[in-house]
């Protein structure tokens, strides 16, 4: 999986994984996208995304949902 638009950089909102490390959160496409809008939609509403970062903050938030913690148990 190639996640090289999605950046983490402490100083850009908050540490947040964003878009090429514009103010566009990974966060804001999925609401968008889970809310109907369409990728027309979405670049039309912030030009200067392109259309793979839609794609690269969908593939990013679904192989984090596939995350899960493993407690360590005490001895």
């Amino acid at each position: 999986m190639k996640l090289e638009r999605i950046t983490l950089d402490p100083k850009v909102m908050g540490g947040k994984p964003c878009l090429r490390g514009l103010r566009v959160t990974v966060g804001t496409i999925v609401g968008l996208v889970a809310a109907g809008q369409s990728i027309e939609t979405i670049l039309a509403a912030y030009p200067y995304l392109e259309r793979e970062d839609i794609f690269a903050a969908l593939s990013y938030a679904a192989w984090r949902a596939e995350e899960y913690e493993v407690s360590l148990a005490s001895a």
